[in-house]
């Protein structure tokens, strides 16, 4: 055969080749969901998207709520009708004046301002003016839009007051008064006598508070006791008894020591209300109004166009001190949270201490000692679904069943005297922990099964091996290693329950609360009172208070609050994990 032949005739590779492409079918198209590179996409920029809509609203409550303390300047503002206002820019915005939005204008000022408007492509800018002074105009904000606006300043000497009641006052200095005479008409000097007398009248404004609250309170509390005591005599004995009789002397000679005693403390409170009525400020309004303001009345004087930002600085940080740590004044749109703050801390406790131990002993329970077979699938499938139910139910029920069956059944049972006026028939934190202990008991015997489910067989058997019974071997092998997951698991319905409000509203929850559930009165814990609650003070803010537009911020703030206090929990949680997950890992097999 010649060079040529061998070379023009294929090789038997190059044939197979040729024979297994004949033989591969013809595909068309591959379609994109068979590539793996657009789903990828696909499901990042999922992830970034919620990524961004969690951090957005984290920083609007952030921002919102930061800021809601900062002291801005004070405008003097005078207005083409002649309307002067004092006060605070809250917020601004553009809007399309209608044709009635000129009606209050003069004629020769109507056309400047409608043409200055159509400059603008027919929009306009407004800014709403925070201007107080409720008892006198009945309104506490006003919206200022540009074309109204003559002129504007910013007064050295333009006041803010913040007072127990009917909210903030505008104004500027006229004179200080001590026993209804003028003692200073200098603003410089009128500010001098304000800060000199003003701290020893907040001294004795809460020396009074306290003889109302507590010593008021406490005799309060002894002659209920034994005005009860009277009655559970009569109902045991009947009126007419000796024992009767005896006690009825008893409550007698109480309640004279009693009364003598409320005569002292309205003496005392007397004393110092005359000695505070003696201080007055007396402040004169943009429209030449002239109110005189009892300085027991003043909880703060601000003069802001004199702030510099050590002072707005200083008085950031000393609102946010009456925020955490007074009660709230002004229908909760101003003052502090601290009764809420404490209403969510002794409720969530209650609720962890009912929940957890609960909950890891039906998961044990589940894990380790029950058989497989239907009923304890019909068990898991119950608490699947019992996770899903509405929070509100849960509240139902609880008003329902803790409320007026257990609570109805305890006041029946131990306190009668009291009756008809429920002691345990009604709401009360104890109630509430109980009824969200329901609601969050899903999620630790969830967390708690993981936990336990990831503890290695071959512990078990070797502490079996060992000799150990398998209570031991729970005890000291798998429940310390299964320590993280069921700390992760407490920390998550902690978590879930301190945000609830549902619930709360219709076992416990209230808009103020006359007394903490835990106080220094015998028997120091009361279960049975209503409080307040942090998620509860956001709904009433938002959607329950006459002054929307100054409790807004106050909405954002407590928000912020909230996701604070959530925030801290879970690193707790994170740092005990981490913690027992060091301490076990070197003893896994």
């Amino acid at each position: 055969m010649s060079a040529i032949e061998l070379e023009s005739t294929p090789s038997a590779s190059t044939t197979r080749r040729e024979r297994r492409r004949r033989q591969r079918p013809v595909r068309g198209p591959v379609s994109v969901f068979a590539q793996g590179t657009p789903l990828v996409w696909l499901t990042a920029g999922g992830l970034v998207l919620g990524l961004c809509m969690v951090l957005g609203l984290l920083a609007l409550i952030i921002v919102q709520g930061g800021s809601t303390f900062w002291q801005g300047e004070q405008a003097l503002v005078r207005l083409h009708d002649g309307t002067r206002l004092i006060g605070e820019q809250t917020r601004s915005e553009d809007f399309f004046p209608e044709a009635h939005a000129f009606e209050a204008l003069a004629p020769e000022r109507r056309a400047a301002a409608e043409e200055f408007v159509r400059a603008q492509g027919g929009r306009s800018n407004r800014r709403l003016l925070r201007t107080g002074n409720y008892e006198l105009t009945g309104e506490h904000f006003r919206w200022i839009s540009d074309f109204e606006v003559a002129s504007e300043e910013r007064p050295e000497w333009a006041l803010l007051v913040e007072r127990l009641s009917w909210g903030r006052f505008y104004g500027t200095p006229q004179s200080f008064r001590i026993d209804g005479q003028v003692v200073a008409r200098e603003p410089a000097r009128i500010w001098e006598l304000f800060q000199e007398h003003h701290r020893e009248v907040d001294a004795r404004r809460s020396l009074r508070r306290g003889l109302e609250t507590n010593e008021t309170g406490a005799i309060n509390a002894r002659v209920e006791e034994q005005r009860l005591r009277l009655r559970e005599h009569e109902l045991d004995h009947g009126q007419d008894s000796p024992e009767w009789r005896a006690e009825n002397e008893r409550f007698q000679a109480g309640e004279s020591r009693a009364q003598e005693e409320y005569a002292r403390i309205r003496s005392e409170i007397q004393r110092l209300d005359r000695e505070n009525a003696r201080f007055e400020l007396e402040l004169v309004t943009a429209d030449g109004v002239s109110k005189l303001l009892p300085l027991a009345e003043i909880v703060r004087l601000v003069a802001p166009n004199r702030l510099g930002f050590s002072g707005r600085l200083g008085l950031y940080l000393s609102r946010w001190r009456e925020f955490l740590l007074d009660d709230p004044r002004e229908s909760n749109s101003e003052g502090g949270v601290y009764p809420a703050i404490f209403g969510t801390v002794t409720m969530t406790l209650l609720m962890t201490l009912v929940v957890v131990p609960i909950g890891v002993l039906a998961a044990l329970y589940l894990r380790e000692y029950a058989r497989a077979g239907w009923i304890v699938s019909c068990v898991r499938i119950a608490i699947n679904n019992l996770a899903g139910v509405p929070s509100i139910v849960f509240g139902v029920f609880g008003l329902g069943f803790f409320c007026y069956f257990v609570g109805g059944s305890l006041d029946a049972l131990f306190f009668r005297a009291k009756l008809p006026s429920p002691t345990f028939g009604t709401g009360g934190v104890l109630w509430a922990a109980l009824t969200l202990a329901l609601l969050t008991l899903p999620v630790v015997i969830v967390a708690t099964e993981e936990a336990l489910s990831a503890v290695p067989n071959s512990m078990r058997e070797g502490s079996y091996a060992c000799g150990a019974s398998k209570w031991q071997t729970i005890r000291r092998i798998v429940l310390p290693r299964a320590m993280p997951g069921i700390t992760t698991g407490m920390i998550l319905a902690m978590a879930r329950g301190a945000g609830e409000v549902a619930p709360l509203m219709l076992v416990g929850a209230v808009k103020l609360a006359p007394a903490l559930p835990i106080d220094g009165n015998f028997p120091f814990l009361h279960p049975e009172r209503s409080f307040m609650h942090l998620g509860f003070h956001i709904y009433d803010l938002g959607f329950q208070s006459q002054n929307s537009e100054a409790a807004k911020p106050m909405v954002y703030t407590t928000t912020l609050l909230l996701i604070v206090l959530i925030v801290v929990l879970n690193l707790a949680a994170i740092a005990l994990r981490a913690r027992l997950h060091k301490r076990f890992k070197g003893t896994h097999i």
